[in-house]
């Protein structure tokens, strides 16, 4: 099989018709099932048979859409009917004090650390999931503490994924040499984003790549260049 990627969720910050957020399934030939983000709507679809399957969760950043489904996911937990597993779940750097903090306005400053296994990541410094091997960027993201991740299997196989980012050299670094380079292309055109910038375009995101692109994080309404993959859910490539 190699390097499977499923995408749970595919939506930008407002959900398109029927679809969730930020939400994607990492698998490798071994053991090691990563989801890359959880958003709203990630933990319904992944309850129909994936659940229990989880062994690990990044999360790019605190946007609402790219972890909200954490929330619930603490819930379910705690109700019994979950799976027994403990997720690993990595978070960026202060990410334990954030999450402790969201912790006291839902419920108990503990509701993360009772459920799942805590880290953080550290830009630069792999870190494993499974078989997997991550590895954080910091990106440009409205001045918010955010990254992409560059994934990597026993066999070299690299999945990279811009969480969500404006045009910077560390995304280019992020995409060199990718198999799949899994990139958010939220606006129409980058002169629609606000300053500092925090998203791309479709033509922008191509332009960072130099090899295979599917593009996510866009709004139904708008195409894609022509010749290029938009994600949608359920959709499944093998690398």
């Amino acid at each position: 099989m190699g390097v499977k990627l499923t995408v749970i969720g595919s939506s930008p910050a407002w959900p398109n018709p029927g679809s969730a957020h930020s939400g994607y399934l990492v698998e490798s030939d071994g053991e090691g099932r990563l989801l890359l983000d959880c958003g709203p709507g990630v933990l319904a679809r992944l309850r129909t048979n994936r659940l229990a399957d989880v062994d690990a969760i990044a999360v790019t950043h605190f946007h609402l859409d790219h972890w909200g489904d954490l929330v619930p996911w603490v819930w379910l937990a705690q109700s019994g009917l979950g799976p027994a597993a403990r997720p690993r779940l990595w978070l960026p750097p202060q990410g334990r004090g954030e999450l402790a903090t969201f912790g006291t306005v839902w419920g108990l400053e503990d509701m993360f650390e009772s459920v799942f296994s805590i880290a953080e990541y550290e830009a630069g410094v792999p870190f494993a999931a499974g078989e997997l091997e991550v590895t954080a960027r910091p990106v440009n993201h409205y001045g918010l503490r955010a990254y992409g991740f560059r994934v990597r299997d026993s066999s070299g196989r690299v999945l990279a994924y811009s969480g969500d980012s404006g045009p910077c050299d560390e995304l280019r670094t992020l995409a060199l040499g990718a198999d799949l380079f899994l990139c958010e292309a939220t606006l129409r055109s980058g002169s629609d984003d606000a300053l500092p910038r925090g998203h791309l375009s479709g033509e922008e995101a191509l332009a960072l790549a130099d090899g295979r692109v599917l593009l996510t994080h866009r709004p139904v309404e708008l195409p894609v260049p022509a010749g290029t993959e938009r994600a949608r859910d359920g959709l499944v490539i093998e690398l």
